[in-house]
Formats: C-alpha cells, structure tokens, sequence
C-alpha cells in the first residue's frame, strides 16, 4: 500500500499501479495519453477533446461540471484524476468515499511540472513524465521576455464578462507570454462591465477559443468601445491547459507576441 499526497493536501492510498482511471480535466487526460496510459484510461469527460481517439472512443462520464456519477461507478475505477477549479467539490467528495481521488490545483508553471511529476508517480510513468517536463522546461527557457509588457486583459467569458485574476493559470501564462495583466490586483475570474473594462484603458484584449468560444464578431462587437486597443483572438489551450499540451505553449506565444507587437509599433 502506497500512500500519495494530492496537490490539496488530500491523502490516497494505492495498493497497486492503476489500472482503472477515470481523468474528469480535459488537459490531464492529454497528460494521460502523452504518458501512454491508452489502456488503462477507461473514462473520461466529453470536454476531454485531446487526443482525438480517445473523444472518440472512450467512455464518457459527464461534463467537468456535471459529472454522472452512475457512469463512474459502472467503469470501477482504481483511481480518479481531478482538480479543484474544474470539478465540483461536492461530487469529487462523494467520489471520494467510494474510491481515490487524486485532486490538482495549478496556478502557475511549478504547480504544473509538480502536477505532471505526481501523475507519473501515481500511474508508474515516472520516466515519461520526466522526459515531459524536461521538454517543457526547454521549451520555455527558449522564450524571451520582450524588453516592454503591453497592458492587456484576458476574457474567458461574455455575458457577463469575465477575465483572469493573479491566482490564476491563465495570469501566470500571460507573464510567461510577455504581457500585463491589468486585473493582477483581483482574483479568481471578476465580472467587468464594459465600462470598467474601459476604465481600465488595455492596450491589448486577447479573447479566448475557450470556455466561451469568442470569435470575429465579438472583435468587431467590442472594437468600438476600445477604438485604441487591438483585440485578439486566442488558443484558449494555449492559456490554460496546464498538461502535456505545455510542450507546445512557447512557440504559440512567440509567435503570437511577434504578431501583436509587429502590429502594435
């Protein structure tokens, strides 16, 4: 018997490697494949987009926000991968009578890399998951850091709007990106109305492919609230999937920076 500690303090017992997992966080079942855990994956969440042919073939156990409990139960897990912003505290306890429940809570780049290090203890790949963010780390020590930040606000939602504050994934990706958060001074995701967004004279809005997919129209719907302000489109993944998808994060941000500042200047 085996005893880990999640990254809320919670303690699990294992008494083998898993064989029965159920990811219920879109990034960290990608963690899961890239780990190649193919067969020992047997349910994941319908947001769980990443890789392809697990959406497409593996069981569906609900929504991150509305998991079905009967599903979970059916498939007899040996472990679940969880985590505190995405899944509801209500049904990760109720899982968690029942089986171990491995719970993240990642707010910046270290808390991913420890993330990623516990999954392949937990899983028996620590060897891959080394390698993981070996490749991780080297990719970003490629990233400079430009020799001006521009003030920008990062929208995950409209209807209300809502944007990133400092205790975020998304706050620490956007320093790591090159840019300020103007709300550093907030928490969690605070509502803006449009005039307080205004108030707060960004010189840059990026608008995120996700959790609402904001689009064109939504640039051409705000562009003339902010007449001095470049609004952007952005991979949502890219902001704030905190797995193996980081290995890519470096070069989107590059390029994206050398699109707006070719443009800004």
């Amino acid at each position: 018997m085996s005893s880990f500690v999640d990254q809320t303090g919670r303690t699990i017992q294992l008494d083998k490697i898993p064989q029965r997992i159920v990811s219920l966080v879109p990034s960290q079942t990608e963690l899961l494949y890239d780990l190649g855990l193919g067969r020992e994956v047997v349910g994941i969440t319908r947001f769980c987009i990443h890789p392809k042919e697990w959406f497409n073939t593996k069981n569906r156990v609900g929504g991150t926000k509305q998991l079905n409990l009967e599903a979970i139960h059916t498939l007899k897990p040996d472990l679940i991968i969880a985590n505190k912003e995405e899944n509801v505290k209500e049904q990760v306890e109720e899982l968690a009578k029942k089986y171990p429940v491995w719970v993240s809570d990642v707010n910046d780049l270290p808390g991913a890399y420890d993330m990623i290090k516990q999954v392949g203890l937990l899983t028996g790949t620590m060897n891959k998951a080394d390698e993981l963010i070996n490749l991780i780390k080297e990719n970003f020590s490629r990233l400079s850091t430009p020799d001006s930040e521009l003030r920008a606000i990062y929208l995950i939602w409209q209807k209300p709007y809502m944007t990133a504050g400092s205790d975020t994934f998304i706050h620490s990706m956007l320093n790591m990106a090159g840019f300020e958060n103007i709300l550093a001074d907030k928490t969690r995701y605070p509502e803006l109305t449009i005039g307080e967004l205004q108030s707060l004279d960004p010189e840059l809005i990026l608008l995120s492919s996700e959790p609402f997919p904001f689009k064109q129209k939504h640039i051409d719907e705000l562009q003339p609230f902010f007449p001095n302000t470049r609004i952007v489109l952005v991979d949502g993944e890219m902001f704030s999937w905190y797995g193996s998808r980081l290995r890519y994060t470096p070069d989107y941000f590059k390029n994206l920076r050398n699109e707006i500042y070719s443009k800004t200047h």
